[in-house]
């Protein structure tokens, strides 16, 4: 049996230390959720928190969201395909868009629905995933706010997200100046800069984040407390509010090296054999996990004496070495997750959700 367990004292605990300094800053935020994968006993937890804000980039999560509690606001974190257009009217308050035709859509949508949605205009800001040129961002403005039942809330960026681009002072300032000159240009008013992630909280934690900068979307921090300009953490966040548990199935001494002719194996991997491990041998665990639900690059054995060995579609290899701490089968072999780690986790039909 393999299982991902919520803490949900460590949970609160991270939400409040956030909210906390958001107040602090005077920001708005609110919490991401893509993570849960629609885990509605996950999804029920953030909203017991109080938050009054989420955001996913599915929208059957929102809806799921919306119904756990009506009263949420819903902020759908991708430029809307175009099938998707009827069901973010109907469950997502906020969208965030790069493209007029999509916008145009929602427009008439919301007029049928008898809607009035919000938007935010993501801006490219140089990490090349969505956004409008910043030399067309004025032009861009002028068609949206021609547009029936759609209000525009503010414009935002992402960063970090496709090539690593980190936010900077300056790449914020200048996204705070293009709100100015919107609002100079055609007297509306623009409430939010929405340019904070988890990747922005380092900023915030050394009273760097520009004034103008009034809203974040987070999500990796709540979970990990993670400080990604150090590659560390941040002091007084809780580091594994979520973590994983796989049962071990097999534990046998065997040979360090591989015998027979060797070829790729089915994930395209050729083994590399070190001429030193010959007539080595080892005790190999299996557990009861595979490439079908996690990659092992994105798991971190508690007990620092095993190794991860490799994986097939259904089963993980580990090197207890000597067995120093005894593993026997049934034992229970637990694992810290990284980001991409537990959203394969978590998208797993496969994995049991505990909330502990």
């Amino acid at each position: 049996m393999a299982y991902v367990k919520l803490y949900k004292k460590k949970l609160e605990h991270n939400y409040k230390f956030l909210d906390d300094l958001f107040k602090q800053e005077g920001v708005e935020w609110g919490v991401v959720t893509k993570l849960f994968c629609g885990t509605e006993k996950y999804l029920q937890e953030i909203v017991n928190l109080g938050v009054t804000e989420v955001h996913d980039s599915r929208i059957s999560n929102l809806q799921k969201l919306k119904e756990l509690k009506p009263d949420i606001q819903t902020v759908y974190i991708k430029p809307p395909a175009k099938r998707s257009i009827s069901n973010i009217i109907s469950y997502a308050d906020v969208s965030l868009n790069t493209e007029f035709d999509t916008i145009k859509m929602l427009s008439e949508e919301a007029k049928k629905q008898d809607k009035l949605h919000k938007i935010i205009i993501m801006i490219e800001m140089g990490d090349l995933r969505e956004g409008v040129m910043p030399d067309d961002v004025v032009e861009f403005y002028a068609q949206i706010f021609k547009l029936p039942n759609i209000r525009v809330i503010g414009l935002g960026t992402n960063l970090n997200c496709m090539h690593g681009v980190l936010p900077s002072e300056d790449k914020l300032i200048q996204l705070s100046l293009y709100k100015k000159i919107i609002e100079l240009t055609f007297g509306r008013e623009i409430p939010w800069v929405s340019a904070g992630t988890t990747v922005t909280l380092p900023l915030v934690l050394r009273h760097l984040l520009p004034k103008g900068v009034n809203h974040f979307r987070v999500g990796e921090a709540l979970y990990w407390g993670n400080d990604i300009f150090t590659n560390g953490y941040i002091d007084g966040m809780e580091t594994d509010v979520l973590e994983f548990f796989a049962e071990v199935v097999e534990i046998t001494e065997k040979p360090l090296i591989p015998t027979g002719v060797l070829a790729e194996n089915p994930s395209g991997e050729m083994f590399q054999i070190n001429e030193e491990d010959y007539g080595k041998m080892s005790y190999r665990c299996i557990i009861d996990v595979g490439l079908l639900d996690i990659r092992p690059e994105f798991l971190i054995p508690k007990d620092e004496t095993i190794e991860l060995v490799g994986a097939s579609s259904d089963m993980l290899v580990i090197d207890l070495k000597t067995n120093p701490n005894n593993y026997k089968i049934g034992d229970v072999v637990a694992f810290k997750l990284k980001y991409m780690g537990a959203l394969s986790l978590m998208n797993s039909n496969y994995v049991e959700k505990i909330v502990e």
